[in-house]
């Protein structure tokens, strides 16, 4: 019996251990939090963000149709371009393992809507670090559009915190935001942003 006891205490030590190390190592880490988003346990926020309304609010409306970014050939990306379009914002570093853990499943949902045009995916690398990120994205396998802040981003999109989803409807508005790693593979992700592409 006191074997048994032994032999169960080094196992639970080891496994232990494991859970440390794998918390610990960025790639590992990585590792880990895409299989808790297969678990079902970080699942994105799809409902618009309750605001208060505010006299400033078409000041601010109007704000946030002047956000620009430019993509990797410089060409520049105004939000009020977009318009008639869902458009998937998701503002990351590459130096943020829960941001990178993420992106597999950011692709798996960008290759859903792959042939719509009505749909238009912006991956926001905030630093801009385009040689790291694009070596990120190669590594990965992954042709998720990588673009740069040109602007000021809101601060009802972007808060203190990355990775940070936004989802934009048709006419600009914050359809759904999501602060945190979540799993956006999930049907109820494609499910909401078919939705907004209908109405």
């Amino acid at each position: 019996m006191t074997n048994k006891k032994r032999t169960w205490k080094i196992v639970g030590n080891i496994v232990f251990v494991l859970l440390i190390a794998a918390m610990i190592i960025p790639t590992s880490r990585s590792w880990f939090q895409q299989g808790l988003m297969k678990l079902g346990l970080f699942q994105p926020d799809l409902e618009a963000p309750q605001d208060t309304v505010t006299p400033d609010d078409a000041a601010s409306a109007s704000t946030t149709q002047q956000v620009t970014f430019t993509d990797d050939a410089g060409k520049v990306v105004k939000i009020s371009d977009l318009a008639g379009k869902v458009v998937f914002l998701n503002f990351w570093a590459t130096w943020c393992p829960p941001c990178k853990a993420e992106m597999p499943s950011i692709q798996a949902l960008k290759d859903k809507f792959k042939d719509d045009d009505r749909v238009v995916f912006m991956l926001v690398e905030i630093d801009g670090e385009a040689e790291k990120a694009h070596e990120f994205m190669k590594q990965g396998k992954m042709d998720l559009p990588i673009y740069y802040p040109e602007s000021e981003i809101p601060s009802n999109w972007l808060g203190q915190s990355i990775p940070t989803t936004v989802i934009l409807d048709k006419e600009g508005n914050v359809a759904a935001h999501h602060e945190g790693m979540a799993d956006y593979s999930r049907k109820q992700v494609f499910d909401f942003i078919t939705t907004l592409i209908n109405k």
